[in-house]
């Protein structure tokens, strides 16, 4: 498949993104469909599909950085909209482009155009004058590996960052959270049934490390 077929195929149902990301249904469903006056953020226009594709799924990823503050959806969408004209893609924050070279300025500028407050922001301006992603965005940045081709697409998330072997990956398990191609949901049923880490990873041959991740990484979500 190629990276825009996998941007837009549907991996997830609202409520199973909802989970891996760890936000609210409503607050996915809000993002993806907009809500009364507010038009959606991710989705161009309002489609009514309760199913998430690989491409809104890492966008919501991104805009999670924020879950703790009240995003600013009509600025943030006209943002998101000056993006994909710009850099000609459907999932532009799918994408490492806009975080590197030349793509901060042009960042920068449709941010100003937009009038977004500094918080809400991709990339900032220092005093030097060196342009800088923000903290949400390095925060972003920490938990996705891109393409190695020119087009430089999210091919993957690591949700508890790029140190854990935990992996969310649409050529696996159908976009499923897993360790070594093995899902995680997996190791913690076991572990909780009784059976010792050690044990259950020699039986999966993987280190018995790697099942704690899964299993730390499962809880957590609980």
């Amino acid at each position: 498949m190629t990276s825009i077929e996998v941007l837009e195929t549907e991996f997830y149902t609202v409520v199973e993104a909802a989970r891996l990301l760890r936000v609210p249904p409503s607050t996915l469903t809000w993002w993806l469909e907009g809500r009364g006056k507010y038009l959606p953020v991710i989705r161009p226009e309002r489609t009514g599909s309760k199913n998430v594709t690989w491409g809104e799924f890492v966008e919501a990823g991104y805009l999670h950085e924020y879950r703790q503050k009240a995003v600013p959806l009509p600025e943030l969408r006209h943002v998101v909209d000056k993006l994909r004209d710009a850099f000609g893609v459907p999932y532009p924050l799918a994408h490492f482009k806009p975080f590197v070279g030349e793509g901060r300025r042009l960042v920068l500028e449709i941010e100003n155009e937009s009038e977004l407050p500094n918080e809400y922001r991709l990339v900032v301006a220092v005093a030097s004058g060196e342009l800088m992603l923000t903290s949400p965005a390095e925060s972003f940045l920490e938990r996705v590996e891109f393409s190695a081709d020119d087009e430089q697409w999210a091919e993957r998330l690591r949700p508890a960052g790029k140190s854990s072997p935990v992996v969310i990956d649409p050529a696996q398990s159908f976009g499923a959270p897993t360790v070594r191609g093995i899902r995680t949901e997996t190791f913690v049923e076991l572990v909780e049934a009784g059976e010792p880490i050690d044990v259950v990873a020699a039986d999966f041959g993987v280190e018995p490390s790697e099942v704690r991740a899964a299993v730390s990484y499962e809880w957590a979500a609980a």
